[in-house]
């Protein structure tokens, strides 16, 4: 079972500004950092992630849900705390938090720098809600391979994956920065169409190309 995936090399937030909302669809968003932005300050870059979530849950339908793969940072002496931003502007706009979930990037007790070990998962909707008797794990111990160093690891694409397929109505995945596409190419083994944007074209053509493969304890790449 596979679905089709479609990837758009373009600027996400363009390409979000001028998409009308895609009925029986679902964002997920790992959003850039402000490593990845040259000459702008702290302030700037949490006025631009704040404005993109708004953006990204605006474009959800109201039966769908917004999914953000975000890790903090540690910058100017101060920790970012990304879903805390996320979820400000999800509660003015009237989108609730349906799950929080962590992904261990390192093992526990791990000291790291610039980046903490671990990354948030949230999960949002305007109207859908959760049957709590289906609940899952709140803490991914394991990340899972990765197709590039900014890339979701695939034990974490996985949940999201079955979480859309089977409590969702969910038909089609679209995923902005989507990066080298592994969450794409995982979202088409369940069967969902995927729609990645990308704007570089050396990782929109890797996107177009990646195919995976579930294994027993994890995912290769074909």
């Amino acid at each position: 079972m596979s679905g089709p995936r479609e990837i758009i090399c373009t600027d996400a937030i363009e390409w979000l500004k001028n998409t009308p909302i895609i009925e029986g669809s679902a964002y997920i968003a790992s959003m850039p950092d402000i490593s990845e932005f040259q000459k702008i300050t702290l302030t700037e870059w949490k006025e631009w992630f704040a404005s993109t979530a708004k953006l990204i849950l605006e474009k959800t339908p109201e039966e769908g849900v917004s999914i953000f793969y975000q890790s903090d940072i540690k910058v100017e002496g101060t920790w970012v705390d990304k879903a805390f931003i996320i979820q400000k502007v999800a509660e003015e706009i009237g989108h609730e938090l349906l799950w929080h979930k962590i992904v261990c990037r390192y093992p526990a007790g791990t000291i790291t720098f610039g980046r903490p070990a671990y990354s948030h998962i949230l999960c949002f909707s305007k109207k859908f809600r959760i049957d709590i008797s289906k609940s899952t794990p709140d803490v991914i111990p394991v990340i899972g391979d990765k197709t590039w160093e900014r890339g979701m690891g695939f034990h974490a694409c996985e949940l999201i994956a079955k979480f859309l397929t089977k409590e969702t109505n969910v038909k089609t995945l679209i995923h902005p920065f989507c990066g080298e596409g592994g969450m794409l190419a995982v979202a088409n083994t369940f069967g969902l169409n995927a729609i990645g944007i990308e704007r570089s074209p050396k990782r929109a053509q890797r996107a177009r190309d990646i195919t995976v493969n579930a294994t027993k304890d994890n995912w290769e790449l074909l």
